[in-house]
Formats: structure tokens, sequence, C-alpha cells
């Protein structure tokens, strides 16, 4: 059984997906980073850098427990428990990783300073929601060019690598993007959407998300409660 420590955002959706697509059972507790779950001990135990998603498997490699936290080596962990989603050759193994490297350490920090200073940043910084703007509009381009000529984003077939991107795409109105330009990222964000695990994913612990209307969610999101020791 997997416990998995997690929220309604982008990087808990793609641990959703994945679990809902191997089929594995587990289950879900929330962590609401809104009221500050995330500074709570138990959860940093298993997630040192106080951030979801996170996972327990009671059956880990050798048979003991193991946790995991941050949402790419997550997904890794979970491709090499079930043998899905992750190509078996080191060639193709290395096009989805790179991939996978590409959403972690690009489409996620960049989209997610994109959503913050263009929603919820308390001042509104032009200079800062044209930079990240325009460098979203730079990744859908790249993700674009690269969907010319695969069916999915690391090649022919389904991986971590489309279900970490996706969940990142969804708020693409709020990011400033406009679909008419980039006609294949759009042809692959509808395919992945329609996918019934992916609907089942996108909706594990949504209702529990609320909109950020008051100063103790924004304080625990944003605030200088961030910084603290723990």
């Amino acid at each position: 059984m997997i416990d998995l420590y997690s929220w309604a955002t982008p990087n808990g959706h793609k641990i959703h997906i994945m679990l809902e697509e191997c089929g594995l059972p587990y289950v879900a507790h929330p962590i609401n980073i809104g009221a500050g779950d995330q500074f709570k001990p138990d959860f940093l135990k298993i997630s040192p850098n106080n951030r979801i998603p996170a996972i327990v498997d009671s059956e880990g490699p050798d048979g003991k427990p193991i946790s995991i936290f941050e949402s790419g080596a997550i997904l890794i962990y979970l491709a090499a428990k079930t043998g899905k989603f992750m190509p078996k050759s080191d060639r193709q193994k290395y096009q989805v990783l790179q991939w996978l490297m590409f959403q972690m350490g690009g489409v996620g920090p960049m989209l997610g300073q994109n959503h913050h200073f263009r929603i919820y940043a308390p001042e509104k910084i032009e200079y800062a929601i044209n930079r990240y703007t325009n460098e979203a509009k730079r990744l859908y381009g790249v993700m674009n060019k690269q969907l010319a000529n695969n069916k999915y984003i690391a090649g022919n077939s389904y991986s971590i690598a489309d279900m970490a991107i996706f969940p990142w795409l969804r708020n693409w109105k709020n990011q400033g993007m406009d679909w008419a330009d980039y006609p294949h990222l759009k042809a692959w964000f509808d395919k992945i959407g329609e996918r019934p695990a992916v609907k089942r994913g996108v909706e594990v612990l949504a209702s529990l998300r609320k909109p950020l209307v008051d100063d103790k969610a924004r304080e625990a999101l944003f605030g200088a409660g961030q910084l603290q020791k723990r």
C-alpha cells in the first residue's frame, strides 16, 4: 500500500495521475498547503523540503517501507516499481528522463513564477510579469516543436514525462498563453486530458482545495514563515 501525502496542485497531480495509470493501491492524505500542513513535524519527516507530494511505500525495494519526496523522484520510483511508463532501452529511457528534467527544471519553476506574478503577487510588477510570461511562451514553443514530429513528449510512447508536464499546462489561460500559437502542443494536451486515469488523477483531493482569499493562506504559501528553521 502506498500512502500519498499531497494536495491538488500540478506537482501533486503528477503523482495522482501516475498512481491511477499504474493501478497501484494508495491512500491519499491531504496536506493543506494553505493551512500550513506542510510545516508539521510528521510531514517534514518524509518531506524535509516542506513541499508536496511525498509518498510512503510499505513495500519498498527491499521489502521494507520507504519514503520519497520530490515529484520527479517519485515518478521514477513508481515507474521502476511497476515497470510501466518508462522505456526499457537505455536510449529511450534517457529520452524520457531528459524531458522529465525539462519539466522539473524549466516548466514547473518558470510557469509557477509566471502564475505567481500574474495572479497572486500583491503588487503587479510589470518586469516580472513580462519576464515569466515570455519564458513560458518560449517553453511552450519548445514543446510545440517537439510534438510536431512526436506522438508524445519523449517519442512515440506515453511516459512519466507526459504525466509530469500535463498538469502544469492546465492553467494555460492564467499563464497568458494562446493555444492558437501552439497547435501541436494543444493536440497533445487534449489527447492526454482524455485518458481515463488522467481524468481521475486531477480530481484527487480537488474538492478540498479552495481559492486563496485569506491572509493566513497567503502567509503559509508566500510569507516569511517559509524562511523559518524547522
